[in-house]
């Protein structure tokens, strides 16, 4: 039976007043956190690889989070705190194939309203970090699970665990090899042009990977991938010459943070380190291949400072746990290098490099150029960046995913590379520590 009406309140307002006492009722009685957030999954990502496996959660607003590990067996538990399960996250658990390193499935189900439980099941122990990114690019509000292996038997990647420290002494050398040939009278750089009594490393850099994929073709290739096709190239190639060695700072699709590739090239001592990239610029006829080393008086052109700027904003892309990342040989920025030998050397391997380039591409510029690469800011290692064409060229794009050009642009780098150190013999080790 209907209550009682007041002659002076209208129907539709004492309607509206009862819905808002009823609502305000159902507010103070829901668990906290359930459905009362406009934080919403809009996507979910997985990237294995063996140095470490990332979950990534990204959502339109920030979320909170609690940890804990499980042992016998092995497991990590993440809540997410202030979403519901929705079909994004239900497809989470289908991401993770067998051949990952770390994870042997995981499950994500509601928890309690408003919480969300990750329970992942490892195959081994791990040391995971779990971080949130603020939005960047094209990427909104991120949760990131990044599973590093307890005991990590690659001794670079090791600097992955404790980024806080100075890179370690320097590593016993390999056992010493054949010379090379005694250098040849042909003008051609080949085998007999690297006159070299000792093991040699360079280390090669494809820029990018994991979440950040760098420039992205109008066809939709994605720079992390060719770059990192042209340098495993280039790694079988320098493999076959005498008294070299060849490491890579990432051989997969995942995310390694500048500071850290530097980090890795020190601790190899090595001799050469060269960053690979394809990048885009504003305009898409920009055409042509370029070498970049570091600047102490700021970029060379408009487009060198563009282009160190998105290269610099990978840390920020890719993301990374910005806390405990200290890295004292960076925090000088350019480590006096005016004063040392080491731009020098830069730039005569950046010109060798550009008179090999030119001869299957087209030179953007047609001198080396400088600009601000926190990736080439190792203080005691020739360093260069160059960028192989750019993929936002529809043209371009086209050449850097064909095998046999990839190919040309690999062996092109190599011959650089001996060109370099047939005028440039490394130093002995002995005259190196001296020094």
């Amino acid at each position: 039976m209907p209550g009682p009406t007041h002659p002076l309140i209208p129907d539709a307002h004492r309607r509206t007043v009862l819905r808002a006492a009823v609502t305000t009722l159902l507010l103070s009685v829901i668990p906290k956190g359930f459905a009362a957030t406009d934080s919403r999954v809009v996507a979910v990502r997985v990237w294995p690889a063996q140095a470490y496996t990332r979950i990534t959660i990204e959502s339109t607003a920030p979320l909170s989070f609690n940890q804990f590990s499980l042992k016998n067996p092995e497991r990590l538990v993440v809540d997410l705190e202030g979403i519901d399960l929705n079909g994004e996250l239900q497809t989470l658990a289908g991401k993770v194939n067998g051949d990952d390193p770390y994870i042997q499935q995981l499950r994500a189900a509601r928890n309690k309203p408003g919480t969300v439980r990750l329970v992942l099941d490892l195959k081994t122990e791990v040391k995971p970090q779990v971080f949130t990114l603020a939005p960047v690019g094209e990427y909104q509000h991120r949760l990131v699970i990044d599973l590093y292996p307890a005991v990590q038997n690659d001794p670079l990647l090791a600097f992955l665990d404790d980024q806080t420290t100075p890179p370690a002494p320097a590593a016993k050398q390999p056992e010493s090899v054949k010379p090379a040939e005694p250098a040849s009278k042909t003008t051609n750089v080949d085998r007999k042009d690297l006159k070299i009594d000792r093991l040699i490393t360079v280390v090669l850099d494809p820029g990018h990977g994991g979440e950040d994929p760098g420039a992205i073709g109008p066809q939709g290739n994605h720079e992390k991938t060719v770059v990192l096709s042209i340098a495993k190239r280039v790694k079988a190639l320098l493999e076959a010459e005498p008294n070299m060695r060849v490491v890579m700072t990432r051989d997969d699709d995942f995310f390694v943070p500048l500071g850290v590739r530097v980090k890795k090239a020190r601790a190899v001592q090595a001799d050469l380190f060269m960053s690979i990239h394809a990048d885009a610029f504003i305009k898409p006829d920009a055409n042509g291949s370029s070498v970049f080393v570091l600047s102490d008086r700021g970029a060379s052109s408009t487009a060198a400072k563009w282009l160190a700027q998105t290269q610099n904003d990978a840390d920020l892309i890719g993301g990374v746990k910005i806390a405990n990342v200290k890295d004292v040989h960076l925090a000088k920025t350019l480590m006096d290098l005016t004063q040392t030998a080491t731009l020098n050397d830069s730039m005569k391997f950046g010109n060798a490099m550009l008179a090999q380039l030119k001869q299957i591409n087209r030179l953007h510029k047609s001198s080396v150029e400088h600009a601000g690469f926190a990736v080439l800011k190792a203080p005691d290692i020739p360093s260069i960046l160059i960028e192989t064409a750019f993929i936002s060229n529809p043209a371009e794009e086209q050449k850097l995913i064909d095998d046999g050009y990839q190919q040309k642009m690999a062996q092109s780098i190599v011959n650089g590379i001996k060109a370099y150190f047939a005028k440039n013999p490394p130093l002995t080790r002995t005259k190196l520590a001296q020094g």
